[in-house]
């Protein structure tokens, strides 16, 4: 009961804070797909149902078996996003995860949506990370300021040559910028495929692995709809990274506007709970991009 007071309270707050904004991104989007136009199952088909004709799906995770989901094609730059409703109740130990990696092994570039189960009570967590050309270790988490288990909601990754950006109902979480002036490599040369699993990790994913999976509660289920993808789906990288037509590279998309860089601020005041740049034992002195901010 506290915790529904509390995300009552935040979602007030939430709502006054937002209210009167523009969306961030234009709605001039293609209609949202349905699951086999973009996707194929990669991971025990028996634990994926599709939903509505194909329009969403449901993802099952038990004692057996998680699952798993990939695009069809791979994508140099865009925008991606699905919604996405997650485990309710106790769900400890479980990593739901939406994803998009170029499948390079040691040179792979990679950039992570995980979102953390929790005991019944605590807040979600969202963890970012970032690999590029194959380093990694650049991991954010955020306390999401609602219950993602209630209803869906949008989760979107932004993908140009000058940043990439994660964001959660249009309000930027996490943004890594193009750092190569300063010898930080930047995921643009290698198209990623776009990913999501559902899966045990009770070894690390809640309160670092001390909440372990409660298998009296399984089946665990989360649920996917409004698949939208809008990147270059091309052999040719060159292609991808010349087209002047790609909305995503235009100029109102290479920094966060006032709005945008207000919202960010918020998040990280108020939401973040782990910052790899703040992280002393493992980083004495902050990587090079962690001294760049919005």
């Amino acid at each position: 009961m506290a915790y529904s007071l509390s995300i009552f309270r935040k979602n007030v707050l939430v709502t006054l804070f937002l209210i009167g904004f523009a969306p961030l991104l234009p709605v001039t989007y293609t209609k949202p797909s349905t699951f086999l136009q973009d996707f194929r199952i990669t991971w025990s088909d028996s634990h994926i149902k599709q939903l509505d004709g194909g329009k969403g799906i449901q993802l099952l995770l038990d004692q057996n078996s998680g699952c798993g989901f990939a695009s069809k094609n791979k994508y140099l730059f865009g925008r991606v996003s699905m919604k996405i409703k997650l485990i309710p109740g106790d769900s400890a130990g479980t990593v739901t995860a939406f994803y998009m990696n170029s499948d390079t092994d040691q040179i792979r570039d990679e950039l992570d949506f995980e979102f953390l189960g929790n005991r019944t009570g605590q807040p979600y967590s969202v963890q970012t990370n970032v690999f590029a050309h194959g380093k990694g270790d650049r991991e954010q988490r955020v306390n999401l300021w609602f219950d993602p288990s209630a209803d869906f909601h949008v989760y979107s990754i932004l993908w140009n040559h000058q940043h990439v950006v994660f964001s959660v109902d249009e309000v930027p979480i996490r943004v890594y910028k193009n750092n190569e002036a300063k010898g930080t490599p930047f995921p643009k040369s290698q198209p990623m495929g776009i990913y999501s699993t559902l899966w045990e990790a009770d070894d690390w994913a809640t309160r670092g692995g001390l909440e372990k999976i409660d298998w009296k509660k399984a089946p665990f289920y989360a649920y996917y709809k409004d698949f939208d993808i809008e990147g270059c789906a091309t052999p040719d990288p060159s292609v991808c990274a010349s087209n002047p037509t790609n909305w995503w590279e235009g100029t109102s998309y290479q920094q966060l506007d006032a709005v945008a860089a207000r919202r960010y601020r918020w998040v990280r005041m108020n939401h973040m709970v782990y910052d790899y740049c703040t992280d002393k034992q493992r980083n004495p002195v902050p990587p090079p991009e962690c001294l760049d901010g919005i």
